[in-house]
């Protein structure tokens, strides 16, 4: 008898049974000893404990730079509200297959590693194909900037992203600066305030100008503008003290040509010296050239599916493709996945059992294309 064929489907249920919101060890060591047993070099980065990307490479025959194909494994938290089904049990009801990843974006993981175990079984190409299974691109794509300061990534010609877009090619996202803004005060007897320096005060007058603020940049025709957003705000310790201190964080999704330098010294002029910035997350812009000839092939290999040629299109969001880009050499790159992007971070999040199978072969015929041979 055949052994049962290893599909997208059944790994993206593996792995969606695996709680991978901080723990990302055992899904990588998963991923990696499937593709280590089809002939990838599969190597192992943790950027702390547990934390662990895997990174696999079929090496090809050579003459072309390698095509990478990647995203992350790590999930977000599963929220208040309660599930109806088992956020890690990997079920498919109905021809949607449901858990926390599923969407966002461990089926896209999945189709990318079934479109290698398939390339693993041709000839080789001219080039080597790369797979990145990366930990911590929720918390500011943690995995692949530690790949790219480690010198592990290398000049790449292509790369594909497979964060959900249900299938259609996307050119690029907006980048990313989170920022923690604290203020400190002195703290006193909550009956004689006019003895503190009360730290909410001053924070809540900072917020104030955000809510103000407009930046003084040129839209993107394809990424719109840049954006603010103050997401969390907290201050003091009990009720009957003067708080001493004061902190929020600010999340402010940036566009192609909008330095992050410039946001700092914009805010910091903005608020003077009684606010104290401090940058947690920095997440570069990504876009790429509809025009480019790889660009155009991804066009022509999705329009069939598609029914008509796909449009410029862009994401609000970030993906490890900030990290990626910037360590591969900025090759062209084009972020296309079985997810649906309105499912990502959702209570009862699903995707489509048939985009996980075609996003295999859409990735299949991707690499044959970049191998040179198809």
């Amino acid at each position: 008898m055949m052994p049962e064929r290893i599909t997208a489907t059944k790994i993206s249920q593996e792995i969606v049974r695996i709680d991978t919101m901080t723990r990302e060890r055992e899904c990588a060591h998963y991923l990696g000893a499937l593709l280590g047993e089809a002939g990838f070099e599969v190597s192992y980065h943790e950027f702390e404990e547990g934390r662990t990307t895997a990174v696999a490479r079929l090496k090809g025959e050579g003459g072309k730079l390698p095509i990478y194909f990647g995203g992350h494994i790590d999930v977000v938290p599963l929220g208040a509200k309660p599930w109806s089904v088992e956020p890690f049990g990997g079920a498919i009801l109905n021809g949607k297959l449901y858990g926390r990843g599923a969407s966002d974006m461990k089926a896209g993981i999945a189709a990318c590693v079934e479109m290698g175990l398939r390339m693993a079984t041709r000839p080789r190409g001219h080039a080597d194909i790369v797979i990145i299974m990366a930990a911590g691109e929720e918390h500011g794509c943690l995995g692949t900037h530690h790949l790219a300061s480690e010198g592990e990534l290398d000049r790449a010609g292509a790369l594909v992203i497979a964060e959900p877009t249900s299938n259609y090619p996307i050119l690029g996202h907006r980048g990313a600066l989170w920022l923690r803004l604290v203020t400190t005060g002195k703290t006193a007897h909550g009956s004689m305030p006019e003895e503190g320096d009360n730290a909410v005060y001053k924070l809540a007058r900072a917020v104030a100008k955000l809510e103000r603020h407009r930046f003084n940049i040129a839209p993107d025709k394809l990424l719109g503008t840049t954006s603010l957003c103050v997401s969390s705000f907290h201050g003091g310790i009990n009720r009957n003290s003067v708080p001493d201190r004061a902190e929020c964080s600010v999340d402010i999704r940036t566009i192609p040509g909008h330095s992050h330098i410039d946001i700092l010294a914009e805010l910091s002029k903005l608020f003077g010296e009684e606010v104290e910035i401090i940058p947690e997350v920095r997440a570069d812009a990504v876009l790429t050239d509809a025009e480019n000839v790889w660009v155009q092939t991804v066009y022509d290999i999705v329009e069939p599916r598609l029914g008509t040629r796909p449009e410029r299109r862009g994401a609000p969001y970030f993906t490890d493709a900030s990290a990626l880009t910037q360590g591969c050499g900025y090759p062209p790159t084009v972020i296309i996945g079985p997810g649906i992007k309105e499912q990502a971070h959702q209570t009862d999040e699903y995707c489509l059992v048939d985009k996980i199978e075609e996003a295999a072969d859409l990735y299949e015929e991707i690499a044959m294309r970049w191998c040179e041979l198809s």
